[in-house]
């Protein structure tokens, strides 16, 4: 739930599966209750074609044999006509149900059914519709009631009219299941148009990541897409920062450079003078021990550098030529297997440090063979070098990583290049590891970074 992309689209899920099936019932409500009042004003065009030829004389209700609309001539056509005089209250209430003693008349399609049991009746120049069940289906039933006037006498009738809605329950289903049908349909398009245009709308994002992914594995140095008006200002400043941060580091480094040179030249005078005691040297040696130590340890870019990258191929091509020349009365037999991917999110020079001691400490002590092992496991990134040495005693590992403590088999150098190894390592908040080698039997450091 933390990513945008995620709540947008269960946020477009969500208003398409609520939104839709609410408009697909509001639909079918309308046009159910249009095609209801359809039929209502059909049952009443029919009622006036009915009165416009009924007539009474000597207390008799008179209808022709035949009626315009031929459904009413036609038995069982669905349609069906029926007259009843119309009960008054004192008859109402002497009987038990509102039905009529017999019915003055009905037409020829109602023949051959069973008549209702009991028919509403309303009061003069009133309607009523209702529901019934005639031959085991739905009808819809509309009363109308009427007072003819004979000789002066009122002669009340109500007119019932009964249509079966079976045309209309079909009509309804069709249209309910045309309607979902589109709906299921509108909805997959609908969602698939919000992912598309979702994607669009978040490109920009992903291709931000991507740009600060490629910065971060050293494969680039600044912003250079062209971003939407909402991301400009965010990434001007991102690429402020990392040019600011750039050459606040060189500038670091250079003063650094020049502190360096400004100490060592004074100490050099102070070395070179005769006279001075044994005591004296070795002290002005640790000074220059100390010195060399915290600058390079200060030079460090580590968490700065974040956005750096360094190929560690090329730097173990650099460093194994290099130490091949330098040791090549040894005769040393490098295997290095390096991942050609493999990217040290750091400065070169601190890279260069790194392994450039220890390698040269396994130059020093191996007998022959020396293995390099650099691979991308878990996205962490493991360096192993490993010598045919005589390794390093557990008691050892320790007093090896101190500034100024080296083994029995480090003689040469001040004894602070793996203190100098081990503080550029936790600078990039990575692990050392010091261990004997299965292989090879020497020595083994193991150098793992986030």
């Amino acid at each position: 739930m933390n990513s945008l992309k995620v709540r947008l689209l269960l946020s477009t899920l969500v208003m398409t599966v609520v939104m839709l099936p609410i408009i697909g019932f509001t639909l079918t409500n309308a046009f159910e209750q249009q095609l209801s009042q359809g039929m209502k004003n059909e049952l009443k065009a029919y009622s006036y074609s009915i009165f416009t030829v009924a007539e009474v004389e000597k207390g008799q209700l008179l209808m022709p044999e035949l009626l315009l609309e031929n459904q009413f001539n036609v038995s069982q056509s669905g349609l069906y006509a029926l007259i009843t005089p119309l009960l008054n209250i004192e008859q109402l209430e002497q009987t038990e149900q509102q039905e009529p003693s017999q019915a003055l008349w009905q037409s020829q399609s109602l023949l051959a059914m069973l008549l209702p049991s009991s028919l509403p009746s309303p009061n003069v120049g009133k309607t009523q519709f209702s529901k019934i069940d005639l031959a085991g289906s739905e009808h819809l039933l509309y009363s109308f009631s009427a007072s003819f006037s004979d000789k002066g006498q009122a002669f009340p009738i109500t007119l019932h009219l009964i249509k079966d809605q079976q045309e209309f329950l079909s009509a309804l289903n069709g249209f309910r299941q045309k309607l979902w049908i589109w709906l299921l349909v509108l909805m997959v398009v609908f969602v698939f148009v919000q992912i598309v245009w979702l994607l669009w709308t978040l490109k920009p994002l992903s291709l931000l990541t991507k740009e600060l992914k490629t910065i971060e594995k050293g494969l680039g140095n600044s912003l250079s897409e062209n971003y939407p008006l909402e991301l400009q200002q965010v990434t001007k400043q991102l690429n402020a920062l990392l040019i600011t941060e750039e050459n606040q580091r060189k500038r670091y480094r250079n003063a650094l450079s020049d502190l360096a040179h400004s100490l060592k030249n004074p100490l050099a005078v102070i070395q070179s003078q005769t006279g001075i005691s044994v005591s004296s040297m070795e002290q002005l040696q640790r000074i220059n021990q100390i010195i060399e130590h915290q600058l390079k340890r200060a030079q460090s870019a580590a968490q700065s550098s974040w956005h750096l990258g360094v190929s560690v191929n090329q730097v173990v091509d650099k460093l194994t030529t290099t130490l091949a020349k330098i040791y090549q009365d040894k005769n040393l037999s490098f295997t290095v297997d390096v991942n050609s991917k493999a990217i040290f999110k750091g400065d070169e020079a601190d890279l260069m440090e790194i392994l450039g001691n220890i390698l040269d400490n396994a130059c020093k002590t191996a007998q022959q063979n020396i293995s390099i092992n650099v691979a991308m496991k878990n996205k962490k990134l493991v360096i192993e070098i490993a010598d045919d040495g005589e390794g390093i005693d557990e008691s050892q590992q320790a007093i090896i990583l101190s500034r100024g403590g080296r083994a029995d088999t480090y003689q040469a150098g001040h004894g602070i290049g793996l203190a100098i190894v081990n503080d550029l390592v936790n600078s990039y908040q990575g692990q050392l590891f010091i261990g004997n080698s299965n292989v090879l039997s020497g020595a083994v450091f193991t150098i793992v970074f986030e």
